[in-house]
């Protein structure tokens, strides 16, 4: 008992001490409870005789621990699984909260983990349920508690457990139990309805949540998304759907129950709105449905109660929102009482468009339905009316009003509260009001107009004087970029129900028009003196999110034909009767915004996105060729003329304005333009070069190294064929190659200068559309690859004796996997014959193997699948090294190679298809090789194929374990890369009958008894005409078999 004490007050400081010391020592002298399982004896001690909670909660911590991180034996798993049962039982009502909630949590781990183990684990529910008969509403909690955690733990994948394990326990839980917790939580609600203010009826509303949001069919929705797509309710439940009371009561919940009860409610609501169509047997009974959802949501809306709550006012415009989703407007105007439900919610959209403040992400789901609601006008057929042509304009012209209160009574200083500085998700959220807009477009477009007219009179009334009020200038421009980025939302669909083609254009030409003045003060006058300005840089960017629209829709091959009326429209207002007039002021404006944007990173990423779509397009690139801007900018790219090119916050922005100018040099075949253009750079080389190594270490050759690196991989994107890939490679090589050598090895201990070093190396060597083939006598492969070689060997080297830092992925792993990236497209490239190292001696293919060997090694398995960019290098780098030099994998050690051919089983059982297919490839080619040379082959010949049978007589589990994970991931997982995971399975099938039928044994055994007979036909039939040999047809053959095997194994 002493013990107990001592135990008691150790637990007491790790919970509760301020000392972060104390705690430290606290968990280290405890420790051992969750690491050693000799210890599970003890938890149980401590659980039936300590007093305090804190020493409960370690005993409850540290099974949940030792059952997910070990592999307990099943007899001991039931034991603590009943005895927890029985514990919540007696002890639980008595119990700590968060004891209770822990303890529940081990209770449902260890049915999730055991639940193909032992019958009994899926007594789970049953258990529970008996608590809800004891009487009392402390058992009664516990009971919906246990149910609660139970859909929890069944949804969320468990780091310790493969997701194909965790996908087949879902499926059978779902299955076997979910209905019936589903219906246990609407019988409680039924029982707790006249229990007000319980915290029962918060348990029981939280339950039927959580089994309306189960990941029924395995998509693993994103959790952070509001958004969902249709709820896949399997179709025995369609009875409890069908039955009206069941929606009914959710409503009756929402008018009960206070906040946050009653966002549940709804929550749940919105869940059952987005039920999938196919789960009512025909139209009668989904409009039952509907007018049932209708009816509940028209009462919330005459009666407005509680909506004065934000989450659930939140909550009550995305379930009208979910309308749109899953219901027609020729079902929608079908249902009795249509046309006071489409104007109650036409009242609450304009009542939420005026309160803005406190609306103003809610409103967008409205907007969403509306918009849904119009599109599907032309295909109305019927006498029915949609009573659109009444609400939409109002709504619209809500909109933009609400838009302007908003910028007239100023937002918090809050930066994150504007929503104009989040482009993209603004453009995301304008989405749908085009769709209301050109519902009525002249109507709209005049309102518009009229708008916009007296704001850019007085803006362009500002220019003209010396100076004027900050606060007032502010204000327009917010006004004016709000305008803009609706013209240019607008802009982006070319959709109309109500008017012609031809009106839709001149009206497009009016608004743009408006757009194009406003561009012609933006830059002039008082109103060049504030790039600084925040609210000017959010207007410049409306004005390059409308050019990116307008470019899209009236710019380019087919568009100058298609859009006539447009162009006689603005010859008219503004002169601009041609694209390439309009092409020169964009391409003038986007050179005003590089030459005075030096501070702001937004506007100039944005900026060149615009230019580069506009170079990269067939047409315009020929069309801004003409252009005195673009010639300007193409000779003159220096930061005397272009001053964001020495700020270093921009520094990431000039690979893609080099990759721009790039674009438009090799436009032109010509290589003395290609030669003048480099110039400036040549002038960077030409000065690093001269620079002695006593000052190589100062920030200014530091900064000109990082942004001649970042410069150099803009021109290398580039270069899309053989003649302008030559064109840099004999700039580059072999004169400025020592430069790059001397960077990497002077620099290693700074990624900011390594990485986009690395960063260009890795594009310089990727074999893109063919544009790295030499002539057949040209050595330039080899030479490029013995620099590579030299580049990887000095970062290697240097980077593994250097110590890790606390930021370990930013310091060493980044440039790792930028190395194994820059080898594996080296080696994959197909531009070098890696034959001739061996046969003259030259080290270089052997020195970059070993090296990158090296720099994997050195990173835990558990890290590279941690970080997703080192994931997918290390596994590209794998399948290379298996595709092309399996002899260097061969010549391992024995511990390294089984390591290595371990990761590739984690890769397989990723949940990223790219990844799990290379992992494939590599086995198949594995495999293969064994097959080929030593089972098929007369005595194993070559090194290499001694090696690997040595290696798999040292472990001969090696191919069983990789065959049965790939049999489990066909099985029963949603695989969407079902053929490249065939290939390894026939030749790992091939090496070992028995192999394969002792799997098979293994799998039926798992199955239920009466399945046996069927699943074993299915077995035979798999190699049915599969003859012992590798060539394409067999394996063809073998992968349709798979495809038929999978498919009858997985029937019900």
């Amino acid at each position: 008992m002493e013990n107990l004490a001592r135990l008691e007050a150790l637990c007491e400081r790790l919970y509760n001490s301020q000392d972060s010391a104390e705690r430290a020592h606290a968990e280290n002298t405890l420790k051992c409870f969750s690491v050693n399982t000799d210890y599970i004896s003890q938890c149980q001690y401590i659980l039936e005789n300590a007093l305090t909670p804190y020493a409960l909660m370690l005993a409850s911590s540290s099974l949940l621990k030792q059952v997910t991180d070990h592999s307990l034996a099943l007899p001991l798993r039931l034991d603590i699984w009943s005895y927890i049962f029985n514990y919540l039982g007696t002890r639980g009502p008595k119990l700590q909260p968060f004891v209770t909630a822990s303890l529940i949590q081990l209770l449902c781990r260890l049915t999730k983990f055991g639940w193909f183990d032992d019958d009994r684990f899926r007594d789970a529910v049953k258990e529970s349920t008996n608590f809800l008969s004891l009487g009392t509403s402390e058992h009664y909690a516990i009971g919906l508690k246990i149910l609660n955690q139970l859909v929890s733990e069944m949804n969320q994948p468990n780091p310790g457990l493969p997701s194909t394990h965790h996908r087949r326990v879902a499926c059978s839980f779902r299955d076997q139990s979910l209905f019936q917790i589903f219906q246990i939580s609407l019988t409680s609600l039924r029982n707790l309805k006249t229990d007000v203010a319980s915290r029962l009826q918060e348990l029981a509303l939280s339950l039927a949540l959580k089994c309306l949001s189960f990941d029924f069919v395995g998509t693993s929705i994103d959790e952070s998304s509001e958004e969902f797509g249709t709820v896949q309710i399997p179709s025995p439940w369609r009875p409890v759907l069908e039955d009206s009371s069941t929606i009914q009561m959710f409503f009756d919940y929402y008018s009960i129950a206070k906040a946050p009860l009653s966002k549940e409610a709804l929550e749940c609501l919105v869940r059952l709105a987005s039920v999938r169509r196919s789960l009512f047997p025909n139209d009668a009974a989904r409009s039952k449905f509907l007018a049932h959802l209708m009816t509940g949501t028209k009462e919330i809306l005459q009666s407005g109660q509680g909506l004065a709550d934000h989450d659930n006012y939140h909550e009550f415009c995305r379930l009208l929102g979910r309308f749109r989703v899953n219901y027609q407007l020729s079902e929608l105007v079908n249902v009795e009482g249509y046309s006071d439900w489409i104007q109650l919610v036409a009242e609450f959209t304009l009542k939420s468009l005026q309160s803005w403040q406190w609306a103003s992400s809610s409103v967008y789901y409205l907007l969403g339905l509306w918009s849904r609601l119009v599109s599907s006008v032309p295909y109305l057929k019927g006498d029915a009316p949609s009573l659109l042509d009444e609400f939409v304009p109002k709504i619209t012209e809500s909109f933009l009003t609400s838009r302007f209160n908003s910028v007239q009574a100023g937002f918090p200083d809050d930066l994150s509260e504007n929503p104009l500085d989040n482009v993209e998700l603004l453009q995301d959220q304008l989405d749908c009001f085009p769709y209301l807009c050109r519902f009525q477009y002249e109507s709209s477009g005049l309102f518009i107009i009229n708008m916009m007219e007296p704001i850019l009179q007085s803006y362009t009334e500002r220019a003209r004087l010396q100076t004027c009020d900050k606060n007032e200038l502010s204000v327009i421009e917010a006004k004016l970029t709000w305008i803009v980025h609706i013209i240019a939302a607008i802009l982006k669909i070319k959709q109309c129900t109500g008017c012609s083609m031809e009106s839709q254009e001149v009206l497009d030409a009016e608004l743009s028009a408006r757009v194009l003045q406003l561009i012609n003060i933006t830059d002039s006058g008082l109103h060049s003196q504030r790039y600084g300005e925040l609210s000017k840089q959010r207007l410049d960017r409306a004005i390059l999110t409308f050019f990116q629209h307008f470019r899209k829709s009236y710019v380019g091959d087919q568009a100058m034909h298609s859009s006539k009326q447009l162009y006689a429209r603005l010859s008219e207002l503004l002169g601009l009767h041609d694209h390439l007039l309009l092409l020169n002021v964009i391409v003038g404006k986007i050179a005003t915004n590089l030459k005075c944007y030096a501070e702001s990173e937004e506007v100039i990423d944005h900026t060149l996105s615009l230019f580069l779509e506009l170079a990269s397009g067939y047409m315009t690139g020929k069309l801004l060729l003409k252009l005195d801007t673009v010639k300007f900018i193409i000779a003159n790219h220096t930061r005397e003329h272009f001053p964001f090119l020495e700020e270093y916050r921009c520094s990431r922005s000039r690979t893609t304005f080099y990759y721009t100018i790039g674009w438009l040099i090799f436009m032109e075949d010509s290589p003395v333009k290609f030669k003048s253009s480099m110039e400036p750079l040549l002038q960077v080389f030409l000065s690093l070069e001269s620079t002695p190594d006593s000052v190589f270490r100062t920030d200014a050759v530091k900064y000109a190294l990082i942004g001649l690196m970042r410069d150099l991989r803009g021109i290398a994107m580039a270069t899309n064929s053989r003649r302008t890939y030559g064109l840099l490679f004999d700039w580059l090589y072999p004169a400025h190659m020592p430069l790059i050598l001397k960077g990497i090895t002077h620099w290693t201990d700074t990624p900011e200068v390594t990485t986009p070093l690395l960063k260009f190396m890795a594009e310089f060597v990727l074999n893109k559309a063919q544009r790295l083939t030499f002539d057949s006598s040209s050595p330039n492969g080899i030479l490029l690859f013995r620099e590579v070689s030299k580049l990887l060997v000095a970062y290697g080297t240097r980077i593994l004796s250097l110590p890790n830092p606390a930021d370990i992925y930013a310091f060493k792993y980044k440039g790792i996997w930028i190395s194994l990236t820059i080898l594996a497209r080296g080696l994959a490239g197909n531009y070098v014959n890696f034959g001739v190292f061996e046969l003259y001696g030259d080290r270089a293919l052997s020195d970059a193997l070993d090296i990158a060997l090296k720099m994997t090694l050195s990173i835990p398995l558990s890290d590279i699948l941690a970080f997703r960019k080192l994931t997918r290098a290390y596994f590209s780098f794998l399948e290379v090294l298996f595709n092309s030099h399996i002899s260097f994998i061969l010549n391992l050690d024995a511990a390294t190679f089984m390591h290595i051919v371990g990761s590739l089983e984690s890769g397989l059982k990723g949940l990223d298809t790219n990844i799990s297919s290379q992992c494939a490839s590599a086995v198949d080619n594995l495999s293969a090789f064994y097959f080929n040379n030593i089972i098929m082959g007369e005595a194993p010949s070559s090194p290499a194929a001694v090696k690997l049978a040595q290696h798999i007589a040292d472990c001969p589990s090696l191919f069983p374990q990789i065959l049965k994970t790939l049999f489990e991931l066909v099985l029963f997982e949603d695989c969407g890369n079902q053929w490249s995971l065939s290939r390894p399975l026939l030749s790992l099938i091939l090496i070992s009958e028995q192999i394969f039928a002792d799997l098979k044994a293994q799998i039926l055994a798992s199955q239920p008894v009466d399945q046996h007979q069927r699943l074993s036909v299915c077995f035979d039939k798999l190699m049915t005409d599969v003859s012992r040999s590798l060539d394409s047809k067999n394996r063809d053959k073998f992968t349709q078999n798979l495809t038929i095997f999978r498919h009858e194994f997985r029937v019900k």
